[in-house]
């Protein structure tokens, strides 16, 4: 089983997944959680290429290094465990870089965009994909806080508000064009209100 966690920097995306990942653990199932972009050699090193805030680069070549290192992680890391029967939670996956590259960058048309992507993950399509919606201003304020405390924004972070609507909307697109697969979860919610919503669909596709 594969399982993906969507949504714009400032989300709290990757909260919800490290959260269900320590709950699948705690109920002894076997996980894998990989974040994007990064999970092997190859792609930590594209990783820190396309975060760097000092470089530039044409959206389309942000793309297919996204791309690359999503390649080497599916190929790598993903379809070995999910071949085992394992459980995969993806902090991020292909419909980033449709949302990002394609809603956000426009570097290509966003159905073009999506059909590639399914290649690059060698036809690993998410059971569960969790958007988890907030609205621009909240991730902002969000990310402000913290930059305040823990770190600088990376080069995407810095994109701006307008991107950002772009981004969000592309993801809306998405959700509404595959609702079997998407789930939107309300992002403004207490961590903990999140967190157990997440659960509850989570455990009814694994009973089923």
């Amino acid at each position: 089983m594969i399982i993906s966690f969507e949504g714009i920097d400032g989300s709290g995306k990757s909260t919800q997944a490290k959260h269900l990942m320590s709950r699948l653990s705690g109920e002894a199932h076997e996980v894998l959680y990989v974040r994007e972009p990064g999970g092997t050699q190859i792609s930590e090193s594209i990783r820190e290429l396309l975060l760097n805030p000092e470089v530039k680069m044409h959206p389309f070549t942000e793309m297919l290094l996204f791309s690359a290192a999503r390649a080497e992680l599916v190929r790598e890391k993903i379809r070995p465990f999910h071949e085992r029967g394992g459980i995969v939670i993806c902090d991020r996956f292909f419909d980033s870089t449709v949302a990002y590259q394609g809603g956000g960058r426009k570097v290509a048309d966003a159905d073009w965009l999506d059909a590639f992507q399914r290649e690059v993950v060698d036809g690993l399509i998410p059971e569960r994909t969790y958007l988890v919606r907030v609205s621009v201003e909240e991730a902002t304020e969000r990310l402000a806080h913290r930059f305040k405390s823990q770190k600088a924004a990376d080069r995407l972070e810095m994109a701006g508000a307008a991107f950002f609507h772009r981004v969000s909307k592309e993801y809306d697109r998405l959700a509404e064009r595959d609702p079997e697969r998407f789930r939107i979860i309300d992002g403004s919610a207490s961590e903990a209100e999140v967190a157990e919503e997440i659960w509850e669909d989570v455990s009814q596709i694994l009973s089923s």
